[in-house]
């Protein structure tokens, strides 16, 4: 590891433990957690399959067909949005998935631009794999 990036590494340590003076490191990660809490919950209500931790800042939404993947990468990059594929042979050849990437920085606008894009491509590509129960519908930000 290069001494440039092991201070960088020490300087988030030390934001995150509040050793800089300031709660800026609990406010990152606080935010973190909603906006991935919530950017994950709006994606399940729209019926992707959403997997990991619901904390986890990485949101794998399941395609499963190879060929949809690179139809919803080109599509959602039109609209201004930047995600991740992966398909075989980093996964199986029926587990392919997009990847998100979540952070203390996005507004909430800013989610709900990526879940509005994510909604009219995957009606469109049709991806929309499961609907989650009526009970499930209120989403606290």
């Amino acid at each position: 590891m290069s001494p440039c990036v092991a201070r960088q590494i020490l300087s988030v340590i030390n934001v995150i433990m509040g050793a800089d003076g300031t709660d800026d490191g609990k406010k990152r990660i606080d935010q973190l957690a909603r906006n991935s809490r919530y950017f994950r919950r709006r994606l399940k209500q729209l019926g992707f399959v959403v997997l990991g931790d619901d904390d986890s800042p990485v949101v794998p939404v399941m395609i499963y067909f190879l060929s949809k993947i690179s139809c919803i990468i080109r599509s959602v990059v039109t609209k201004g949005v930047g995600l991740v594929g992966a398909g075989f042979p980093a996964t199986s050849l029926s587990t392919g998935r997009v990847r998100f990437c979540v952070s203390a920085s996005h507004t909430k606008q800013m989610l709900d631009k990526v879940l509005d894009v994510m909604d009219e491509i995957g009606d469109r590509v049709s991806v929309k794999y499961s609907k989650l129960p009526k009970s499930d519908e209120i989403i606290v930000y």
